[in-house]
């Protein structure tokens, strides 16, 4: 069935000596993969809409297989992204990680506008770790594994302070915290900002002043969260912590 789908690139692999497999995560049907046949060719209009990280409305043969690109054409190159060596580490991360999380074939329209809004950050500004924390937390969710952030995981409690434990999930109040002796003591602050990463869509936030150790311990946290539980290697995150050791 011929079907106009409007979609970000997730990612590419060469088919051949001139044709793609195009990965595009979409509002309409969700992740699928297409090929795009002459894409390699320099002079092809379809590999302008091909490259990575483009939001562009595509005219697809659906299959449930192998779907087949017609034509396409660019709602939001995201140009800023591929110029920025930095900015393409972030996006290509986000993207491996949503293409390891996500299904084929199971449209999630509000996970989509998270993606895409979370690339239009990474496009416009350099500060991107806290919308990038906020997406990978909902694609803890998706994925089935995302920590408690609302309440004491023991016990249900929902007053602070609170710590996080990795091996119980999540957060701990202060009369289950003496169960796990390497939890994570954390700020009031910093449990809100869990919450609030998990449960609110970047399109309500405007800026987030979070102090530079703070971001730290966030980032920490999740990365610790996400090798204990996660699942998949990620060539991607391997890459931006080798970045992090030369700045």
């Amino acid at each position: 069935m011929l079907e106009k789908i409007a979609g970000i690139i997730v990612k590419t692999q060469d088919y051949g000596e001139t044709h793609k497999i195009v990965t595009i995560f979409s509002k309409k049907i969700g992740k699928f993969a297409a090929i795009a046949r002459g894409a390699k060719k320099p002079k092809s209009r379809m590999a302008a809409v091909t490259q990575p990280f483009i939001y562009g409305e595509f005219l697809v043969y659906v299959n449930k297989g192998l779907s087949t690109i017609q034509q396409g054409e660019i709602i939001d190159s995201l140009r800023a992204i591929r110029e920025d060596i930095i900015k393409t580490s972030y996006a290509a991360y986000l993207m491996e990680l949503t293409d390891k999380m996500m299904d084929n074939h199971l449209p999630d329209p509000y996970l989509f506008d998270q993606l895409y809004l979370t690339m239009q950050w990474v496009a416009d500004n350099d500060s991107v770790d806290i919308p990038m924390m906020m997406y990978e937390m909902k694609l803890f969710a998706i994925g089935g594994f995302a920590p408690t952030v609302d309440q004491c995981v023991r016990c249900g409690r929902k007053e602070l302070p609170f710590s996080f434990s990795i091996a119980e999930g999540g957060l701990l109040c202060k009369q289950c915290k003496y169960i796990d002796g390497s939890r994570v003591d954390l700020p009031d602050s910093i449990a809100k900002l869990l919450h609030l990463f998990m449960a609110v869509g970047l399109e309500r936030i405007g800026t987030i002043s979070v102090k530079a150790k703070n971001r730290q311990l966030l980032r920490e946290i999740l990365d610790a969260y996400y090798d204990q539980y996660g699942g998949y290697y990620l060539k991607t995150k391997r890459f931006l912590k080798q970045m992090d050791r030369l700045h």
